[in-house]
């Protein structure tokens, strides 16, 4: 799936989030001073900005389909090499890299596999390959809660939970299949304060991902719905939701 929204957008929406696990795995993947790195399905930047943080601009490349995510990303850390290209065809030789990451990325790639598989190829001999994935089918990512409604609303809708790699073990096993060695799995996790509802509803209305396309979808009675359906969910504000993403590593 391809991103094609404002940055801002995703910003609200997932970034909030995503900004939490940056640090998570850029650690879980040993990243450190003197390595050159990957970031694969970069969106806006916020990984990428973590790993210039520790590595300086000039050791950090990054990719993503979307070209409103590229731009965001290279405005947001100069210096850094952003490419608009898929996970599936990265535009880099064999070996370039000590490491790649991909967060929040494997379950929207066509092809997960092939994805890690280039992963794998543009890292080093022994480098690490590193991704996360929210746990959508255990019901603790932090959508989990607007499709359990959505679920209520439509028992047929899309609730991402048979994506790939968002079940336990299953980026493991993907890993596997790349042809990655020495795989561990993990969990990581992101605890988000939201101050009040309206805050917590408004970014599923900006079109972001699979959520965001079925609330686009949605004539406005139906959207008013589950609005209500989630509100009702939820405790009163402020309160905090806390997700929890699978996590793996593995060597290339």
């Amino acid at each position: 799936m391809s991103f094609n929204v404002a940055p801002e957008a995703y910003d609200r929406f997932m970034g909030r989030y995503s900004l939490l696990l940056s640090g998570q795995l850029a650690d879980l993947a040993g990243v450190r001073e003197g390595q050159r790195v990957l970031d694969v399905g970069c969106g806006p930047g916020a990984l990428t900005a973590e790993l210039v943080r520790r590595l300086g601009s000039a050791a950090v490349a990054a990719v993503d389909p979307s070209e409103p995510f590229v731009a965001a990303a290279r405005a947001r850390n100069p210096g850094v090499t952003v490419l608009q290209a898929s996970a599936e065809q990265l535009p880099f030789p064999d070996r370039t890299f000590d490491a790649a990451l991909a967060q929040l990325v494997v379950h929207f790639m066509s092809d997960p596999v092939a994805g890690l598989a280039e992963m794998a190829r543009v890292t080093r001999r022994d480098g690490v390959v590193a991704a996360c994935v929210w746990d959508h089918a255990g019901g603790q990512g932090p959508l989990s809660l607007f499709w359990q409604a959505a679920r209520e609303l439509d028992p047929e809708v899309d609730d991402e939970s048979q994506l790939a790699g968002v079940r336990e073990g299953h980026l493991a096993e993907l890993f596997g299949a790349a042809g990655l060695r020495e795989i561990e799995d993990t969990v990581l996790s992101a605890s988000v304060e939201h101050p009040s509802f309206e805050e917590w509803w408004e970014p599923f209305t900006g079109g972001v991902g699979p959520a965001g396309s079925y609330v686009a979808g949605l004539d406005a009675e139906r959207q008013a719905r589950l609005r209500e359906m989630c509100r009702s969910r939820l405790p009163d504000a402020p309160f905090v939701v806390t997700a929890r993403a699978w996590a793996a590593r593995g060597l290339a």
